[in-house]
């Protein structure tokens, strides 16, 4: 990926001149360009892939989050498959001015009360997206599952059977596999309350992914992974990601909104396989990261046999 074929691709889709491309972001999916143009927008954001197939899936997932809540969601332009000339797919889309909640380092020294009040408009937007509800569980485009457990069992002793093989293989460490394995033990204690509601969640909803602008106010929502009709729970586990509760989004979540009784182990196993799942998508995973997630894995399992 380089700025070059950033730049055909805009012009080719967007018919436009491109007068600059500035590289943003980079996550285990694909990297983040700004890219000046000379026609409205003006300004806009494409998403290179590194993953093959996931620009459109993003693409339907951005259009459906934004009917279903009052917060900002980026607009999509247009997505364009890879080519020979261009080999990797890419999604283009409306760009939100500000920085993200990780690194507005300003936000960091704020006050309680001005945290509470960025974690308040957060969870209001979350909130609006939990309510819209289906019949079914499962993904935006097909939920066919009439039970969450039908859906996500199934999804999660795929990825610990992987991991096993990945431990045999030397591929994953000791310590991470021991505490996926006396999870996997537990989950039907830990899973035996039944999610009765499907609802629309975000899939990704960490604080890299929460745009806000001086003086901090928040500004809306970008990069959905797996959005889906599921859980409202499985949306929860990425508040606390990176920052644990500094900026008390979890807990004013559970203060707006009642949750099940094994809720913080549930977000603690979510968290563990979902950054497990990254790891066997990309091939690789980031220490800072997996570190405090396992952390809280074998906290919550502790208490949990208590």
């Amino acid at each position: 990926m380089n700025k070059n074929l950033i730049e055909k691709v805009v012009t080719q889709n967007l018919n436009c001149n491109v007068e600059n491309v500035k590289f943003i972001s980079e996550g285990s999916y694909g990297r983040a360009y700004k890219v000046n143009i000379d026609i409205k927008p003006y300004v806009v954001v494409v998403k290179a892939y590194k993953v093959k197939d996931m620009h459109r899936q993003e693409a339907l997932q951005l259009n459906v989050l934004s009917e279903n809540t009052t917060a900002k969601i980026p607009k999509v332009y247009f997505t364009a498959d890879g080519t020979r000339d261009i080999p990797f797919d890419c999604l283009c889309m409306e760009y939100l001015e500000g920085k993200n909640a990780l690194t507005d380092f300003c936000l960091l020294f704020k006050s309680k009360k001005s945290k509470k009040r960025f974690a308040e408009a957060v969870v209001k937007a979350m909130l609006e997206l939990h309510s819209c509800t289906n019949p079914k569980f499962g993904s935006i485009d097909n939920p066919k599952f009439s039970n969450w457990l039908d859906y996500y069992r199934p999804f999660a002793q795929d990825i610990f059977f992987t991991a096993k093989r990945m431990y045999e293989e030397k591929r994953l460490p000791k310590s991470i596999y021991k505490t996926m394995q006396r999870a996997w033990e537990l989950f039907d204690e830990i899973f035996c309350e039944e999610v009765k509601t499907p609802s629309l969640i975000h899939g990704d909803l960490n604080v890299m992914n929460i745009m806000v602008k001086r003086p901090f106010d928040f500004v809306g929502i970008i990069d959905p992974l797996n959005a889906m009709f599921a859980d409202r729970e499985y949306d929860l586990f990425q508040l606390t990601n990176m920052t644990g509760n500094c900026f008390y989004l979890y807990a004013t979540y559970k203060e707006k909104y009642k949750v099940s009784k094994n809720c913080d182990i549930k977000c603690a196993f979510y968290a563990l396989w979902n950054e497990i799942y990254c790891f066997i998508k990309t091939g690789h995973y980031f220490k800072i990261i997996m570190s405090p997630i396992v952390r809280r894995m074998k906290m919550q399992l502790k208490l949990f046999n208590q």
